[in-house]
Order: structure tokens, then sequence, then C-alpha cells
């Protein structure tokens, strides 16, 4: 059943491929025409072969044809998105000599390329990861000015972390390494966007196989902790997963070889794992400490907009906003503080989902886009399939409630209520800015000025920056032409707004449209439907 589960994800997303090919690149439409001839062949002889051995065969077939896909997809669809294009300007920055970090480059943003929009009323236009994919890509610069050589990396790595999954799983596992890394469409896509992610996860797949066995000494102990490091040093999301895994090592070994033993051990893994991080951030630490340092934490301090599928969604699409937007970060903060507390005490339970825990965290967060769900989620399977919660059961956790099953439960709960609290306080925030579109300066179909009076019901000034939204999305901001730089408390103030483009093309009749501002001190946010008044 997985062979075949395998098999059939392959077909998602690969008819667009194909159409694409088929319009200027033949050879690769012939190739993606013989992948789908293979995929009805093996589905056919998976139902009708007998023995194992023909099976596992078979497994390594819809492995081939997946990676043979995944290099066609990415001949033909390897355009820029925001992650891709900052990291070819970054690989070119390097191999020019230049400054990497702390650079902005706003020339490279426009047309299909997102923007990232913060609280302050800009955009980040710098580098925001560490430096590992950069780095990899610079040698490839030579393809082309494109964002083929940043999507080659990170396809290569999703292919190179699927080989490898597949390699270490149990035989009869082997098609769910192919199906989760390489079928469906998921992970592929995002490959081709160039996300440093990608190339994280990879390093991450060999960590997370059997990590129970880290900690043992030997050669597969040093690897695990480089991939680590490397993996940390590749994107941010790594170092979140990283206490989860140590805090287990910790609990599993110290059953085995005691408190130092353990305490030991740990510190082998940590102590490798930093070094390799140090290593490939080494020469970035030597020329722009102060940048680097900025650029590694971007994604933390840049104060990004809210965005994303989680609890953020009440304040930005089922309320009109709220004056404690920053309390959605301490829930999250709290949360995965939370829930590693919960691991450490309850590792016997909680230890087989020590790859899916530390997620839970950014379903309360400001930023809690799915990416950050969905790009780890192989690693959900590497340990589900050689990670058995019997692995756990001499694992050391504190005794102090031991056989109180009420007293867990409470204690469960203490820990969690915090960030529950926190959620609510954010959720619960109201709009500290009202506003009201009163003038515009338009035709048929489109504004070319719209003037909004905006009230403070608050009792601090306020620095409002404006945005006009008709969907899921964030939009650019809207230019002020007139009006004060901060609205006074208990104030109101007329504020005459520019479209980003100079004009605003006007939706579709129903259409909702939402008039947005962002203060960065406090951080709020205040929404109103509008109609847009006729021309004045």
């Amino acid at each position: 059943m997985l062979t075949l589960l395998a098999d059939i994800s392959l077909f998602i997303g690969t008819r667009g491929v194909w159409s694409s090919a088929a319009s200027h690149q033949l050879l690769v439409a012939g190739i993606i025409s013989a992948c789908y001839a293979t995929i009805l062949v093996t589905g056919v002889l998976t139902l009708v072969v007998r023995r194992s051995r023909s099976l596992a065969r078979l497994d390594l077939v819809v492995l081939a044809t997946a990676v043979t896909l995944a290099y066609c997809a990415v001949s033909v669809a390897h355009d820029f998105s925001d992650e891709s294009v900052l990291t070819t300007q970054a690989a070119h920055q390097l191999l020019d000599g230049h400054a990497m970090y702390g650079q902005p480059w706003p020339w490279l943003f426009g047309g299909n390329i997102a923007y990232t929009a913060t609280v302050t009323g800009g955009y980040d236009f710098s580098y925001g990861y560490p430096p590992l994919l950069a780095m990899l890509t610079a040698p490839l610069l030579w393809l082309g000015r494109g964002a083929l050589p940043t999507t080659l990396v990170t396809t290569t790595a999703i292919a190179t972390g699927a080989i490898v999954m597949w390699k270490m799983l149990p035989v009869p596992w082997r098609s769910a390494a192919t199906m989760v890394c390489l079928g469906f469409g998921m992970i592929p896509t995002y490959a081709r966007l160039g996300y440093p992610a990608v190339l994280a996860l990879a390093f991450l797949i060999p960590v997370v196989m059997r990590w129970t066995r880290m900690g043992t000494g030997g050669p597969a102990d040093w690897a695990r902790a480089a991939c680590l490091g490397a993996a940390c040093a590749s994107q941010q999301l790594p170092w979140f997963l990283t206490p989860f895994l140590l805090a287990g090592v910790y609990a599993l070994r110290r059953g085995e070889l005691g408190a130092r033993g353990a305490a030991v051990a740990v510190g082998r893994i940590a102590g490798t794992a930093a070094g390799t991080w140090l290593l490939i951030n080494a020469y970035f630490i030597v020329t722009e400490p102060r940048t680097w340092i900025a650029g590694v934490a971007l994604p933390i301090i840049q104060g990004a907009v809210i965005h994303g599928q989680g609890l953020v969604d009440i304040s930005l699409y089922f309320t009109d906003g709220s004056d404690r937007l920053a309390w959605y970060s301490h829930a999250s903060m709290l949360l995965a503080a939370g829930l590693l507390a919960m691991f450490v005490l309850f590792v016997r339970r909680l230890g087989p989902a020590a790859t899916v825990l530390p997620w839970c965290a950014f379903f309360l967060a400001t930023r809690s886009q799915d990416g950050y769900y969905l790009l780890m989620t192989p690693l959900w399977v590497a340990a589900a399939a050689t990670v058995p919660p019997s692995a756990f059961a001499t694992a050391w956790q504190p005794r102090l409630l031991h056989g109180r099953r009420t007293a867990r439960m409470v204690l469960a709960g203490a820990l969690l209520a915090p960030s529950l609290v926190a959620a609510t306080v954010a959720a619960t925030g109201g709009p500290p800015l009202r506003m009201e579109a009163v003038g515009a300066s338009r035709t048929t179909l489109t504004v070319k000025t719209l003037t909004v009076r905006v009230s403070n019901t608050g009792g601090s000034p306020l620095e409002p920056h404006f945005m006009v939204t008709t969907g899921q999305s964030m939009s650019r901001y809207w230019k002020v032409l007139s009006g004060p730089s901060t609205v006074a408390a208990h104030a109101t103030a007329t504020y005459r707004l520019q479209p980003p483009d100079g004009a605003w093309g006007l939706p579709k009749n129903g259409t909702r449209i939402r008039l947005r501002a962002f203060t960065p001190s406090p951080v709020t946010l205040s929404s109103q439907d509008i109609q847009v008044p006729s021309g004045n």
C-alpha cells in the first residue's frame, strides 16, 4: 500500500510541469511522459508481484521516478521567489567579496516577488538567514543570474535527503520517504522556490533517523551532530528542534549512564554541532560580526506584520484588529517553553513526538505560515518509523509526580496555561484606531488618492502606516501625502493616501475591501471594512 500511495503521489503537480515543458523544452516533456508510463507500469506491478524482494525493487523505481520528476520540474520552473532572490544576491555578494548581511536590495523586488512588510511602515529587503545556502549557491552562479543556481541546490538537497531517508528506513517503510519528500508536490515546490528551510530539512533527516541512538558514541554520533550543526547553519527552524533532541538524548542516556555520563554525551553532541555551525559561519563572524548577528536573528527581530494560518487570524480576519499584538509572540515563546518542560517531565510518553512538538508553538506566533509546519513533516515520518515508544521505556524523567495521574495532568495544564492566557490577551485586544474613508480621487476603475479620517481611542500617541487589502495577503503600504506622523491620544486626524503604484484598481463588486493601519510602538493593528467614496 505504501508503494502504491507513493506512486500515486507522483501524479500531483506533474501535469503543470509537463504543460510548461511541452511548449519550449520537448526533451523534458518527453522524459516526463516516460515517467507517466513508469508510474502506470509500477502501479500494475505493485499489485501483482508476490515476492518482497520484487516489491523492494519497485520502491527503488518509484524513488528514481520521483527524483527524475523533481529535476524535470526545476529545469522548467525555477522562477524567483523572495527567498531565492535574496539568496542569489547574497551569493553574488559573497563571490564578489562584499558584505552579505545588513545590505538592503530593494531593486530585487517587484512583479511577482512578495514583499515582507514591517510594522514600521517599511519592508525587509536584506538577507536574513544563516549563510550555508548562499555559500553552496555561489559556485553555481556561472549558470546564470536567474534563480536556477539556488533552486538547483535546494532541489538536490531534498533529492539527497529523500535518498538518505529511503536507505535508512526499514524496507517496508521506504516508499514513505519518496512520498513525503518528493510526492504530493509540497516539498519540491518549496525547493523550486529556493527556500533555505529545504536545505535544513535535508541535513535534519539523518539526525532524526533513530535519533534515540545519539550519545552512544561512534562515527554515526559525530556525523549526526555535524549534520545538526549544518542544519542550524542553513535556516533558523532547526534551532527550535535542537533543545528537544538534546533533552531527549539526556533522558535516554541518563537512564543508562547516569547523570554524569548523560551530560558528557549531550555535551559531545552539542559541542560538535556548535563547532560545525561556527565553522560555517566563521568567515562572516570575522568580516562582518555586527551585521551577521543582526542578519541571522532577522526573522525574530524584524517586526514583520502578522500573517499566516494560525491564531493571529482572529485579529487579522475575524475582528477589527488588536492593540496587543505583541502578546502573540509572548504566547508562542511561552508555549515553546511549556512544551519543552512537558517533554522533559514526561519524556517516556512524549519522546516519540519530539519531531512534531516544536512546531506547535508557531501556531500562536505573529508569523504562523503553514510552511513552518509542512516543511518539516518528513521528519515526523522519519522518527515515527525508526523511534518506537519502547525506546523510551528506561528513559530518565523526574519522579516528583510518579504514579499520580491527576497531579500530572494538573502540572501539564499549569505549564500550558501561561501561553493560553497570553494568546487570549492578544486575541481579545481591540483596534486602537477608528477609521473612515471620507473621500477619494478616482475614475470608474481606479483610485488615485483616498482620504481617511482616523480617531485614536487609546491613551498613547500612535504612528499609523496604512495599507488596503482585498484578500488574505498583505499588500504594500500606501504613501501618506498629507496628515500628521502620529495621532495623539484621544485625537482625530485626516490622512490623504496614495496607492504604492500611483493608482489602485478597484475590485469587482462584492469584494471585501479592508483598510488596515499598523503601528510600531506599541505594535497594533486596526482594520476597517470600507466603501470607496465616489470621486471628489
